[in-house]
C-alpha cells in the first residue's frame, strides 16, 4: 500500500469531485481535441499538482513536431503526454509517436489520455524501441472515497513522481507478471528445488530437471508465458539478477547449498544444492 501524504490525498479527492462533472459535461458536448488539451492541463494542475507555469509546457517541440503536453520537474523533462478529444478511443497506435520521441529524449514515462482516461506508458529503450502498458485510470469512474483509486491517481502527480512511486509501481508489476514468475519457476535453482522435493517423496525413482521442466511446459503453462518477447526479456533480466548473486565471493559464513541469498541490490538467487 502507498502511502498518499495527507494535503496530498485531499487535494486528489476534490480533484476527483471538481472534475468529473466537467468531463462529463465535455464528453456530452463532444469537445475537440483543443478543448480536452485545455482541460487536462487544468487537471495536471489542480488534480495532480504541476505548476501550471513553470512545469507544464504545451505543443513541446521534438525534432519539429509538437507534442501536445510535457511536463517539467526542476527543469528536466519528466514525461511526455499525448492527448487526444475526449470522445475517441484511446489507441495504442496513438502513443507511437510520443514513444519515438520519448526514446530521442531519454524519457522514460509517456501518457496518453482523453481526459477520461489516461494511460500510462514505460518506455522500453532497445532494439526496436517499445512501450509498456503499466497503468490505466478510468477518471469518470475513480471513486474519491476509494484507497486504491486514490493510490493509483497518486503514481501519477508532482508528489508521486518525485518519491519515483511510478517506477516501484512498475518493478512490482514486473515482478508480479506470469512471465516473470513463469521464467522463475522455469529457471534452473527452482528446478532443482523441485526435483529435490520430489525425492523425498519418491526416493528410488531417478528425476531429473528436464523432465520436471518438460511437465510444466506441456501441462502447466500456457505457450504465452514462455515464449515471445516479453519471455525473453523476463528471462534476461532473471538470469543478470543471479548472476549478480553468484559472482560475489563465498565467504566465511556464507550460506550453504538450497539457501537463498540476497544480494546489495535486493535480488535473491537459490544456492543451487549438489545432485544427489
Amino acid at each position: 500500500m502507498t502511502t498518499i501524504p495527507t494535503k496530498v490525498k485531499d487535494r486528489l479527492t476534490m480533484g476527483v469531485k471538481r472534475f468529473i462533472p466537467v468531463l462529463s459535461s465535455a464528453k456530452t458536448r463532444d469537445v475537440n481535441e483543443s478543448d480536452t488539451v485545455t482541460i487536462v492541463t487544468d487537471m495536471l494542475a489542480e488534480v495532480f499538482g504541476f505548476d501550471k507555469y513553470s512545469e507544464i509546457t504545451s505543443e513541446f517541440v521534438i525534432r519539429g513536431t509538437y507534442v501536445d503536453l510535457a511536463i517539467k520537474i526542476d527543469g528536466k523533462l519528466a514525461l511526455l503526454i499525448e492527448v487526444k478529444a475526449i470522445g475517441l478511443d484511446l489507441k495504442e497506435a496513438y502513443v507511437k509517436q510520443s514513444v519515438d520521441y520519448a526514446a530521442n529524449q531519454g524519457i522514460e514515462w509517456v501518457v496518453l489520455t482523453n481526459g477520461a482516461r489516461w494511460q500510462i506508458y514505460k518506455v522500453t529503450f532497445g532494439k526496436p524501441v517499445n512501450q509498456d502498458l503499466v497503468l490505466e485510470i478510468d477518471f469518470l469512474n475513480t471513486n474519491p472515497k476509494s484507497t486504491s483509486a486514490l493510490e493509483n491517481l497518486y503514481l501519477l502527480t508532482k508528489e508521486g513522481i518525485a518519491r519515483s512511486v511510478l517506477g516501484d509501481y512498475h518493478t512490482q508489476r514486473q515482478a508480479l507478471s506470469r512471465f516473470f514468475i513463469g521464467a522463475i519457476a522455469l529457471s534452473d535453482p527452482v528446478l532443482e528445488v523441485i526435483r529435490r522435493e520430489l525425492r523425498k517423496m519418491s526416493p528410488d525413482v531417478k528425476i531429473d530437471t528436464e523432465q520436471i521442466k518438460e511437465v510444466i511446459l506441456q501441462e502447466i503453462f500456457k505457450r504465452d508465458v514462455v515464449e515471445g518477447e516479453k519471455a525473453e526479456e523476463a528471462r534476461r533480466k532473471i538470469a543478470r539478477a543471479n548472476n549478480r548473486v553468484l559472482r560475489k565471493p563465498m565467504i566465511k559464513g556464507s550460506p550453504l547449498s538450497g539457501d537463498v541469498v540476497k544480494s546489495e541490490d535486493g535480488s535473491e538467487a537459490v544456492i543451487i544444492p549438489a545432485a544427489s
